[in-house]
């Protein structure tokens, strides 16, 4: 054996052994494990349901989507590999984007016949290279002949997926200062790639999630990141020059995208992982896989330039083997979120303000973990947080609560428990596992009181007893708070009273004001929205059919009244027929919003502020309503709703506003600027400011 393959092998094996032993440090022995085996478990080549497209096609002739003013400017560079290009262009032609965009190839000076074939591909802006000028070379050279504002760099070993570009886009724009948004990455066995990458302070890279499975929750919300692989990566072409395009010190190639990342978040933007862009990435096509030979070798080379460039930005990164979990985050305040189910904003007011909760969270800049207290989450609640930066913590991927609070009390700064129930049970343990931990309680609405209308209204003994127990435990849970949230004046002012020394803050529900569409001529019927989850809304549905519509009906029989919530089927076909409808659960209430002439909000007991009423008004629809309806919500009778608390007057109300054209509008004018003053983001963003100070 020669003395040069005895080095080889002396590189290698010191390769291997540190990576085994960085591994160790940074994911545990049981990780370390799990990652050997996933490396060489035998996996099928190609997931069957990515229906990628083939490498031994027979040319021809085809089409790219393309547009003389782009949005997006798609810069493949390509050195050889014509099959691979071919594949990822011809996925492109499959899926679009509904943006406009451009593909522009960059042509390397191949050695093979790839410029005079994609010179055929229609659509296809094709750049040549005179002579072999690297990746980092033809990335620059693609984006100087770009024509879009934003620029996304593929490589040419990629093949992409459905909304790949518009969910980068997205993600660009919703994400205050974002600098570059980089693409989940697969392998074509559907295995994860990469969710985003970290750097140590030695400049050690680690990619996030590598050959986990990619639908398990850790990597499937929004999230910054340190670097996102030049693989697919998004950024704007006014920062890409500003801050020098891809350094040409790194040619030909490895490290250009980590430096770009890290002069990126060095003018003070933003690096975003988002996963809702799935792109297959064939790793290893261009460079090959062996770090000691060709272009690859040149990653150990750009290291060591890369950490002279950026001495100073390496010290602030995690040190190395700081456990994964622990480094991807590092720099982040980190809030735990528990309520009763995943927030579904669609299904109920609660929901909707725990979703918003959560999303002002994030963008104030806090790690965000939400758990239910069920532990139970869908493919779409995943999805649904994960757009807003929140990762969830559900069966059968998480461990119980106590488990993750072992692991994670070092890194939580504070805790958010939601209803009385779910915070009675659990506060406990988390004042034992995660003792520095501040506590906020988000009451949702104060149980005790609907319990105690409810009993006054049903005159039930029983439920009057069941009031007063709740009131011990949420003024228990309230005194052992740091701070509690309440939506409502009328409660706010009910526990400063009962308890002088709780730090209690209005945190009110969040509403945009979506506007009126639709006039009064255009609108027909009566709208109620509320699901029977919600005791007093079976009770509101009862008073509403039995006794208040029969009287509205004998005046006016054209006038129909629309019901819709969770209403179990078999009450649905009862009330079907005699004008009133009944619809269900709707995914989307903007059509009844719009469309109805009147809101109706019949409530004879509850308590906190009512999302219906909110909810109506936010989109300039008028609401006739009872006292309990609209209480601690800043509404006056006959300035922005009509109250009425029996059935006559009720019904007469609602008769005198579905034909009082000028009544009507002053109602809806009124009704949207009674939630741009009280019921804005920005009331409850100091709220929760204050609040974790």
């Amino acid at each position: 054996m020669s003395l040069s393959t005895l080095q080889w092998r002396a590189k290698r094996l010191r390769y291997l052994s540190q990576r085994v032993f960085g591994s160790m440090a940074q994911r545990g022995l049981h990780g370390t494990l799990s990652r050997i085996l996933q490396e060489f478990k035998s996996n099928p080549v190609e997931e069957a349901s990515l229906e990628l497209e083939t490498l031994n096609q027979p040319f021809s002739p085809f089409a790219l989507p393309t547009s003389e003013t782009p949005r997006i400017s798609v810069i493949i560079p390509a050195y050889g590999k014509l099959a691979w290009t071919l594949a990822c262009l011809r996925s492109i032609g499959r899926h679009g984007a509904s943006l406009p965009f451009e593909v522009i190839v960059v042509d390397d000076a191949s050695p093979d016949n790839s410029a005079s074939t994609l010179s055929q591909v229609d659509g296809l802006r094709l750049l040549r290279n005179e002579s072999n000028v690297g990746y980092i070379g033809s990335c620059n050279a693609g984006a100087a002949a770009a024509r879009a504002p934003y620029l996304l760099f593929l490589n040419n070993d990629t093949q992409v997926t459905p909304r790949w570009l518009d969910a980068l886009l997205e993600a660009y724009l919703e994400e205050p200062n974002c600098g570059i948004v980089g693409s989940q990455l697969i392998y074509p066995d559907g295995r994860l790639q990469e969710a985003g990458a970290l750097v140590y302070s030695n400049a050690e890279a680690w990619n996030a999630g590598r050959f986990e499975k990619r639908d398990d929750p850790r990597y499937l919300y929004r999230r910054d990141v340190d670097y996102v692989s030049g693989a697919a990566l998004l950024i704007e072409k006014s920062l890409f020059i500003s801050i020098g395009g891809f350094d040409t010190r790194y040619t030909p190639a490895y490290c250009e995208d980590m430096d770009l990342a890290f002069a990126a978040r060095a003018s003070g933007r933003r690096v975003i992982y988002e996963p809702t862009s799935i792109v297959v990435h064939c790793e290893g096509i261009t460079s090959g896989t062996d770090i000691l030979k060709g272009v690859k070798r040149y990653q150990s080379i750009n290291r060591e330039k890369f950490i002279r460039k950026w001495e100073a930005a390496l010290r602030q990164q995690p040190a190395p083997r700081t456990p994964v979990e622990r480094a991807i985050h590092h720099g982040q305040r980190h809030i735990f979120v528990m309520d009763a189910l995943t927030p579904d904003p669609r299904r109920d007011a609660g929901s909707l303000q725990m979703f918003n909760i959560m999303r002002l969270l994030r963008g104030m800049g806090w790690r965000v973990t939400f758990m239910a207290d069920n532990r139970l989450a869908s493919a779409d609640d995943i999805r649904l947080l994960g757009a807003i930066g929140v990762e969830v913590l559900c069966k059968p991927w998480s461990p119980p609560l106590a488990t993750w609070l072992k692991r994670e009390q070092a890194s939580l700064d504070a805790v958010m428990l939601c209803r009385h129930y779910v915070a009675d049970a659990n506060l406990p343990l988390i004042r034992q596992l995660a003792p520095h931990a501040r506590i906020l309680f988000d009451t949702v609405d104060l149980h005790f009181l609907r319990e105690r209308r409810a009993a006054a209204h049903t005159d039930n003994p029983t439920l009057a007893r069941q009031a007063s127990a709740s009131q011990r435990r949420e003024f228990e849970i309230i005194r052992a708070s740091h701070a509690t949230f309440v939506v409502s004046t009328v409660e706010l002012e009910l526990l400063k009273n009962e308890l002088p020394g709780a730090n209690v803050m209005l945190l009110p529900n969040m509403h945009e004001v979506h506007g009126r569409h639709g006039e009064f001529e255009q609108r027909r019927g009566l709208v109620f929205v509320g699901g029977f989850g919600h005791p007093p809304n079976v009770d509101a549905v009862q008073w509403l059919t039995d006794e208040i519509y029969p009287r509205i009906r004998t005046a006016r029989p054209d006038i129909e009244l629309h019901l819709i919530g969770q209403i179990p089927e078999a009450v649905q076909r009862e009330l079907q027929g005699r004008g009133i409808v009944a619809h269900g659960r709707v995914e989307d209430l903007t059509p009844w919003m719009d469309g109805s002439r009147i809101a109706l909000a019949p409530l004879r007991y509850g308590a906190g502020v009512k999302g219906k009423v909110n909810t109506a008004m936010s989109h300039g629809l008028p609401v006739v309503g009872t006292h309990i309806a609209a209480e601690g919500m800043r509404l006056e009778d006959g300035e922005n709703i009509l109250l009425a608390d029996d059935a006559q007057t009720f019904a007469d109300a609602v008769l005198r506003l579905y034909e009082d054209r000028a009544l009507w509008y002053r109602l809806s004018e009124a009704g949207m600027n009674n939630i741009r003053d009280h019921f804005s983001f920005d009331i409850a963003r100091r709220a929760l400011h204050s609040a974790l100070a």
